[in-house]
């Protein structure tokens, strides 16, 4: 059934990157949206910022639950294991915590915190550039070494 409702994720390893797409647009676009606040003084957009970042931090936590649960059976070399996975896996897990610690930090002082705005802002960026180069780590197993799929066989090194 699923090879005629979604012929391309039937050939998927698992159901991980259904899931990644959503954290990283939604996490950004906070990001996005906070700093638009900051500058705008709005707090209509503010409302709309803790909104997005709410639903980016509980979408992170489905991501990498199957993240998680996709790990051992990921079939990469083990050296793409070693290289990639084991990082794109700490910098994911350290997005999760940047979410739910400024998560949490925003609904005590909802929907933008006044206390210490600038250091929010400063870590919303920090989650951003870690999220940004853990999504990079696992789109370059996806794509340099089709860790998504089945387009070529396995194992395939690791090269620079």
């Amino acid at each position: 059934m699923i090879e005629r409702l979604l012929p391309g994720a039937a050939h998927l390893q698992n159901i991980h990157p259904l899931f990644v797409h959503f954290p990283i647009a939604l996490l950004s676009a906070a990001v996005l949206f906070y700093l638009i606040a900051w500058i705008a003084k709005s707090d209509r957009l503010a409302g709309v910022a803790f909104t997005t970042l709410l639903a980016g931090t509980v979408a992170g936590g489905a991501t990498i639950a199957t993240g998680l649960y996709a790990d051992e059976g990921v079939m990469v070399a083990r050296s793409v294991r070693s290289a990639l996975l084991e990082q794109h896996e700490i910098l994911m897990l350290t997005t999760g915590g940047f979410a739910i610690v400024l998560s949490v930090w925003a609904f005590v002082q909802r929907p933008f915190p006044r206390r210490f705005r600038a250091l929010f802002v400063i870590l919303l960026f920090v989650m951003f550039g870690v999220m940004i180069k853990g999504a990079d780590d696992g789109g370059r197993m996806v794509y340099d070494y089709n860790a998504g799929g089945q387009a070529c066989g396995q194992p395939i090194e690791f090269s620079e």
